[in-house]
């Protein structure tokens, strides 16, 4: 018994007439007639009940065409949803992210993914930048957008977007543009900084930019999240240097000041990775 045998039947189930059944499958009245005697014989069953003027279904042939149509109907669906993941459309792809961009780019990128594959599921994880590699490698996300340069050489890398960073100060602080930060200014600052491997490209940068004013900063908080370090800055705690794509949340009681330090937007994936689905998100995000 195959599949082609069991749409042969349902196909003279529905019509209950031989030629209008062969005519309409494309095969002779003979060769449908040799087929239904062989899923009769295999199955040691009657299907029908047929004569010179009819063609009846018996109790069995009814209950097996009830049941195999929505076999078939399912089977149909598998088979399409197999379709589907070999060509990228379906699935799940995870995919991890900083916090500065859940409000500027991502949901655009997000947007664009699920416009053209919208039967593909997305998972988001806020990851460290020290852990994304490690997760990458270890197959527990597929794609990184990150501010930090791939340490693995078994990591692809793609930049998608640059911006500037920006001194984020309290909305009644007496810095109002880049001149006023001096490195004597910066000094009498009491910062609030996220939580970075030292050996993170951005970690890297972050210590530039206090390099280049010739300054040690006075940290008195560190944080893991950047909405946290706003909203106490909003208290007056302190001060921070975040990407500028922050001022994209809702940041009212804090100001931004652009500096001239910039940071990158990294694509990351693995080199290994040949998934259909992630070949086809990385063509929506497109290249830099």
């Amino acid at each position: 018994m195959d599949l082609q045998q069991i749409k042969y039947f349902l196909a003279l189930a529905k019509e209950l007439h031989f030629w209008h059944t062969a005519e309409k499958m494309n095969i002779t009245q003979s060769a449908l007639s040799r087929h239904i005697q062989a899923l009769e014989s295999e199955l040691d069953v009657q299907l029908f009940d047929r004569n010179k003027r009819s063609v009846k279904l018996t109790a069995a042939g009814q209950f097996l065409k009830d049941k195999w149509e929505i076999e078939l109907s399912e089977i149909g669906f598998i088979h399409q949803f197999a379709k589907q993941i070999h060509l990228g459309e379906s699935g799940t792809i995870r995919i991890a992210y900083p916090e500065s961009i859940s409000a500027s780019i991502l949901p655009t990128i997000l947007q664009n993914i699920s416009s053209a594959f919208p039967l593909l599921k997305i998972e988001l994880l806020q990851l460290s930048y020290d852990n994304q590699d490690e997760y990458l490698l270890n197959y527990k996300i597929d794609l990184a957008l990150t501010r930090d340069v791939a340490q693995s050489s078994n990591i692809n890398e793609r930049k998608i977007s640059t911006e500037h960073l920006s001194l984020i100060v309290p909305v009644n602080h007496p810095f109002k543009k880049a001149k006023d930060i001096t490195t004597a200014s910066l000094a009498q600052q009491k910062f609030i900084m996220s939580i970075n491997n030292n050996d993170s490209s951005y970690n890297r940068l972050i210590h530039q930019v206090f390099a280049d004013y010739k300054v040690t900063p006075n940290i008195v908080y560190n944080c893991d999240f950047g909405s946290t370090i706003l909203a106490l800055i909003r208290k007056g705690l302190g001060v921070s240097i975040l990407p500028s794509s922050y001022m994209h949340h809702e940041t009212p009681g804090v100001r931004f000041i652009q500096l001239p330090q910039q940071t990158d937007l990294y694509l990351n994936w693995r080199k290994d990775d040949h998934n259909p689905i992630l070949a086809n998100v990385l063509k929506k995000i497109g290249k830099r």
